[in-house]
């Protein structure tokens, strides 16, 4: 009988084993993969798959793995550290849309991709795979993000990108650091217009940057540290890249100057040139850039150290003067030297401020210490003649050669009165030429296009004039000199005549127009904060609430908002330039309270003693896109007040003035106070102020998203945006990027990629979507910087830590590294700080989480932060200082009580201080009370 039954019990079991099989959810080619998948692994065990399951699709799901239906959707493996290699056959995964094997030691052949035309993100990153297949890239149709940084691919003789990839049209980010790509920039790559983020740093390119890139909509561009002979040419076409905010062009040979228009690059926040072969003087528009970060390092930059306005530039290793204002002369040789495109023996030997005290190749001077002789014959110079010579007028030789020089000869050079001989034979010149005074020797031949003239030279200048076989000029237009005054009075006339008309008539037309355009446009406001100088600032237009209104009739010189300066629509209160300029003391610069990228901020001071803060925008950095883009955000902006939120007092737009008027923050940013306080010398934050700051900060993003009338997304919360006022309370400023949430907070919207770099939200700088959860990742980077005193992205840190969120991730569990990296202007010493220390880095952990719904809201992190902070707490009771009042008592035996000893004591009772909560006692007190009972 018992055999029996075993014999039943196994076949039960078989009967069930198969049936799971067949009835399996998960589809069997699918299942087939993923067993080679953890057969190729050596520590399959860190998967926690079932050691029998044969359903990842079923329930409940395998981990890290995500299904649609009964196909393997997504696989996410991250920083697990598995070791082995990928079965050759995972392009049969058909439905896979998000492949993320980062961070592991996965090695071998990376397997072909070929056909996955659903996959959308590959995270292949910092892992060991050394080869490629030649069809990986083949159908990826619907790709948006492929990272391939950090793997030994082809180690030998390295791969390159295949036209394949140009079919990606989805293509956003792309990045390649340090795996052996080789050969040119692919030329497609600049006409892919989805490309966002492209990085292909420490890798063995060469050649130039493409001019397909010109126009190109790309955010980031890293090219940096090419190994072999790297990247070379000219960097012009960067220039036209208007959306770049991050540019990597270091440990390359660059050449050439930096482009004069890369001021129009008005989103470049970080910009790497170092050990280039750059050259020439640094242009006034990137000097005037208000970037986070400029490296100039080892190039061949020459002239005077300009002004930068960047938060931190270093320039060491290049020929800059030590004097901030050169003499003439020296400007005028750089200048020459800039149109003939600064070859390198000059620009290696012309340092120094004075090219007479160290002698400049090519160059000699007189005992006055002036240049009299230019004598650089077969030096291989191109380009063409500065009309800038004429600045040295002791010049009395000039030989320029057997060279390559092109265009004419400055009519400006006819002022160097001391001249004797110019010697610009065997060039490539042509007219026209001016007329030089009659002792001056002028060589000319050798220059084809001269020759091929038809001109012919006055006898005058055929005296001293060498042109060789044929002497010619264009002092006469035919051999008819009679009829050449003739001709000139016939056709001259009437053209100079149209000219001038048209000269009058232009101007006279554009004056008009932006009249009538101004008309139709009506007055533009701008609003802008003064921020932290590290930052580059935004502005946005924002509505007055009723309460600044009685402030701002002392800026107006009025009593109410209408009349001179009326009250606009939505309240916005326009003040004008006059006034500002009079509390400013007409924009004093030692009124100046910092610099952004929009303008200059100046403090003002009302007649009541008031103060406030001025921001006034540079005209040129106005255009049409940024008024655009501020006055689509005023309806949603004008409706934003909060105590912890900075307010807008008002604004001017007069003309092209774009002046606006906020609340005075005497404290300044927290970014100094975090980063800045040494240098400063300012006294490091308190644990007490920082948990303050952090909850104000809460509460200010809390009301955005779920107090305000509709949700607002901030886009832009960092240390540089948080203003603090005398006491340390924080106030969030900088209303630039604000977008209104469709819907309520839980939805996203697509938006143009902005914000600051080391503060983005992952899924942000990926999609481009955006939820609150984007403004509580930001937060929680905020978070990690109150703890640690370090900024979110610091390039001179080791590796593992540039980046904070992800070296904080790594720490944030131990507590004897937690407490490690806790900034050491702290003092932690106490059991109950480290506490809410560690309360503080869990919060931040949670608010950086990967995924948008693993974090949470700010009203939790309010509430996670409300207890922390110091509370009141009441004194101990003095059970002697109750005044005899019996407080057990009914409530009108009580005030009689109190009524009759008014009379005897009275010194325990300050009316002054319980005015508001204890009345002082009308006619009728105690009567009112006595009618409560009844009695």
């Amino acid at each position: 009988m018992e055999v029996a039954q075993h014999k039943m019990g196994f076949a039960l079991t078989l009967f069930l084993s198969l049936l799971s099989v067949a009835y399996s959810v998960t589809d069997p080619n699918d299942l087939a993969i993923i067993n080679e998948f953890k057969k190729g692994l050596e520590n399959p065990e860190l998967l926690d798959w079932p050691v029998n399951g044969n359903d990842p699709c079923g329930v409940p799901s395998w981990p890290h793995i995500i299904c649609s239906g009964n196909k393997i959707q997504q696989i996410q493996v991250m920083g697990l550290g598995l070791k082995g290699s990928l079965p050759q056959n995972f392009n049969q995964l058909s439905k896979l849309t998000n492949l993320g094997l980062q961070r592991n030691e996965f090695s071998g052949k990376l397997p072909s991709f070929s056909g996955l035309s659903e996959l959308r993100y590959a995270f292949l990153d910092f892992n060991k795979f050394d080869s490629i297949p030649l069809d990986f890239f083949n159908g990826l149709v619907s790709l948006e993000v492929l990272a391939l940084d950090e793997n030994p691919l082809n180690v030998t003789n390295g791969w390159s990108l295949p036209n394949e990839l140009r079919n990606s049209a989805q293509l956003t980010n792309l990045t390649l650091v340090n795996c052996n790509l080789v050969g040119s920039l692919p030329e497609f790559l600049g006409n892919m217009s989805s490309l966002d983020v492209l990085l292909l740093s420490k890798n063995r390119l060469s050649g130039t940057i493409p001019g397909s890139f010109k126009d190109s909509e790309l955010k980031m561009l890293w090219l940096n540290d090419q190994s072999g002979d790297g990247m070379s040419g000219s960097i012009d076409v960067v220039s036209t890249m208007k959306s770049l905010t991050s540019l990597w062009l270091h440990g390359n040979h660059f050449s050439g100057k930096i482009p004069k228009d890369i001021g129009n690059l008005t989103y470049l926040q970080d910009l790497n040139v170092n050990s280039n072969d750059l050259v020439g003087l640094i242009p006034e528009s990137l000097a005037n850039m208000s970037l986070g970060h400029l490296d100039l390092n080892n190039n061949h930059f020459m002239g005077p150290i300009p002004n930068f306005k960047a938060t931190n530039v270093t320039f060491e290793s290049n020929s800059f003067f030590q004097a901030k204002i050169c003499a003439p002369e020296v400007m005028a040789l750089l200048e020459f030297l800039d149109e003939l495109n600064y070859p390198s023996k000059l620009v290696e030997s012309w340092s120094g401020d004075n090219p007479c005290d160290r002698r400049w190749w090519g160059l000699s001077c007189d005992i006055n210490q002036k240049v009299i002789v230019i004598n650089l014959p077969k030096s291989n110079l191109s380009g063409t003649l500065s009309p800038s010579i004429a600045k040295l007028d002791s010049l009395t030789h000039i030989y320029l050669g057997s060279n390559n020089i092109s265009g004419s000869i400055p009519s400006s050079w006819t002022s160097l009165k001391h001249l004797v001989l110019l010697d610009l034979s065997d060039n490539n010149l042509s007219l026209p030429l001016p007329k030089f005074t009659a002792q001056l020797k002028l060589i000319l031949s050798g220059n084809s296009l001269l020759n091929s003239s038809p001109l012919r030279a006055s006898p005058s200048q055929k005296k001293n004039t060498s042109l060789g076989a044929s002497s010619y000029s264009p002092y006469s237009l035919t051999n008819k000199p009679s009829s050449s005054k003739s001709m000139l009075v016939i056709f001259v006339v009437p053209i100079v005549c149209f000219a001038l008309l048209v000269s009058l008539a232009i101007p006279l037309y554009i004056c008009i127009r932006r009249r009538s355009m101004d008309r139709q446009k009506g007055p533009t406001s701008l609003v802008v904060h003064p921020r932290d100088p590290s930052d580059s600032d935004r502005m946005v237009k924002i509505a007055l609430a009723d309460e600044t209104k009685e402030s701002l009739s002392i800026l107006t010189g009025s009593g109410s908002a209408s009349g001179k300066y009326p009250v606009m629509e939505g309240g916005n209160l326009v003040i004008s330039v006059q006034v500002l300029k009079n509390v400013t003391n007409n924009f004093a610069p030692e009124n100046e309270l910092g610099r952004g990228g929009f303008g200059v901020v100046y403090k003002g001071e009302l007649d009541d003693g008031t103060k406030i803060a001025v921001k006034r925008m540079e005209a040129g950095v106005i255009n049409s896109k940024a008024l655009d883009e501020f006055r689509s955000e005023i309806s949603v902006l004008s409706k934003v007040r909060h105590r912890n939120l900075v307010s807008l007092l008002g604004y001017s737009a007069e003309g092209s003035e774009r002046i606006l008027v906020y609340e005075h923050m005497p404290q300044g940013a927290l970014s100094k106070h975090l980063f800045q306080w040494k240098s400063l010398n300012l006294e490091p934050l308190s644990w007490k102020r920082r948990l303050n700051i952090a909850l104000d900060v809460a509460r200010g993003l809390e009301y955005l998203h779920t107090l305000a009338h509709q949700c607002y997304i901030h886009r832009d919360l960092k240390p540089s945006n948080i203003l603090l006022t005398d006491d340390f309370r924080a106030k969030v400023s900088d209303f630039g990027l604000v977008k209104l949430a469709p819907d309520g907070e839980k939805n996203s919207v697509v938006t143009r990629l902005a914000g600051t770099f080391g503060y983005l939200a992952p899924e942000y700088a990926i999609t481009g979507k955006i939820t609150t959860k984007t403004d509580v990742f930001s937060f929680g980077v905020v978070l990690m910087e109150l703890l640690t005193g370090w900024m979110a992205l610091d390039e001179d840190r080791p590796n593992e830590s540039q980046y904070l969120v992800s070296w904080f991730w790594n720490i944030k569990s131990s507590k004897e590294k937690l407490l490690a990296a806790i900034d050491p202007a702290l003092d932690v010493k106490q059991e109950s700080t480290f506490e809410s220390i560690y309360t503080v880095a869990e919060l931040a952990g949670h608010c950086t989480a990967r995924e948008p719904g693993q974090r949470p809201d700010m009203s939790h992190a309010v509430n996670v932060l409300s207890p922390l902070v110091e509370k009141w707490k009441p004194l101990e009771e003095d059970t002697d200082d109750d005044c005899g009042i019996d407080y057990s008592l009914p409530l009108n035996q009580m005030v009689k009580g109190w009524q009759e000893s008014e009379g005897e004591d009275l010194s325990c009772i300050d009316l002054e201080d319980t005015k508001g909560s204890i009345p002082a006692r009308p006619t009728g007190f105690a009567e009112s009370f006595t009618s409560i009972d009844g009695r």
